[in-house]
């Protein structure tokens, strides 16, 4: 059964592994943590706990490390929950940037996060298919350049900024928005591209910069339809030992592009924790992984999510992580 000493000595082979990436044995735990029980008995408890399936012995060492059981057991109810100042000082300072818009500022904490746990931190934005375009409008900044804002039937917004290679009149920038409003108003935004090629040659009779102009929203609407993930620090995924197989470590940053996979993980799966604050942990082969969702809007969410090794920083990570979720909630409900 799990006593107060052997929750004790299991929290002290779990911080300690986490910062080692090394089998800890009983000798390790008495002097550094001073814990005040003999190696005998700390030997005796590393053994009920490795039999309660919280510990596994390796194959190359006599001590032992955290088992995903235990590092489940361990986020459930042995997470700190404090923030360091000075963390939350930084990232709240990025959102109170006005010069930056939301998806500017939200990408901006991820690299923060990134920087302040040595992981990869990522976004996952609401998903096109559920989408369906309202309008569009675009404002020229000169005659070379102009900023596209997309609006969709959920009121979700999106900013891309179009450069040309030649100047295009503000004339063609205003027959161009109403064509394509026109015709492909509620069309879901991953079908857009699609509809926006069958009604190029109306373009090409009304529009003479037609060619530039085609070309700016079929990328900006493919980069909005399929741009809904992404992952800031992938390559601190280089300086943990558990990656250090070329081959685990290219599936890890393939599975990272994946935007699906992003949406279904966790899904019917039993190895979850969910903390006070809503940030769900999942472990799937050698990675853990710490997700928060925030609202965009009354119908769409987002998700903020930190990957890395099981043996992560649990404490800083979750706690960074509810921090930034609940702050971009609160941006995005206006408060």
């Amino acid at each position: 059964m799990l006593t107060k000493r052997r929750i004790e000595v299991f929290r002290c082979i779990v911080d300690e592994f986490i910062q080692t990436a090394e089998p800890i044995g009983s000798k390790t735990l008495v002097e550094k943590y001073h814990l005040p029980y003999s190696s005998a008995t700390i030997r005796n408890d590393m053994v009920v706990l490795e039999n309660l399936g919280f510990l596994e012995k390796t194959h190359t060492s006599s001590g032992r490390i955290p088992s995903t059981k235990g590092y489940q057991y361990y986020c459930e109810f042995l997470l700190k929950k404090h923030q360091p100042d000075d963390s939350k000082l930084e990232i709240a300072t990025i959102f109170a940037d006005k010069t930056l818009d939301i998806n500017e500022a939200i990408r901006h904490s991820c690299n923060v996060i990134s920087e302040m746990t040595k992981l990869a931190s990522g976004l996952l934005g609401p998903d096109a298919k559920e989408q369906h375009l309202e309008y569009i409008k675009l404002f020229p900044i000169d005659d070379k350049n102009a900023v596209c804002v997309f609006i969709t039937d959920s009121g979700h917004t999106e900013n891309r900024t179009f450069r040309f290679d030649s100047k295009v009149t503000t004339n063609d920038i205003e027959k161009c928005c109403d064509i394509i409003n026109a015709r492909l108003k509620g069309t879901s935004i991953d079908q857009v591209v699609n509809k926006l090629q069958s009604i190029k040659p109306i373009l090409a009779e009304n529009v003479i910069k037609h060619e530039l102009l085609f070309n700016a929203f079929i990328s900006a609407f493919t980069k909005f339809a399929s741009d809904k993930v992404y992952f800031a620090g992938k390559s601190n995924m280089l300086y943990h030992p558990e990656f250090a197989d070329i081959e685990k470590l290219k599936s890890i940053m393939s599975l990272m592009e994946e935007t699906d996979i992003w949406r279904e993980i966790g899904r019917d799966n039993d190895m979850i924790v969910t903390t006070s604050n809503g940030s769900k942990l999942f472990w799937k082969d050698d990675l853990a992984i710490v997700t928060n969702e925030f609202n965009i809007n009354e119908s769409e969410t987002g998700k903020l999510m930190v990957v890395g090794p099981s043996r992560m920083d649990y404490d800083k990570v979750v706690n960074l992580v509810d921090y930034v979720s609940s702050l971009i909630d609160k941006i995005y409900k206006g408060e």
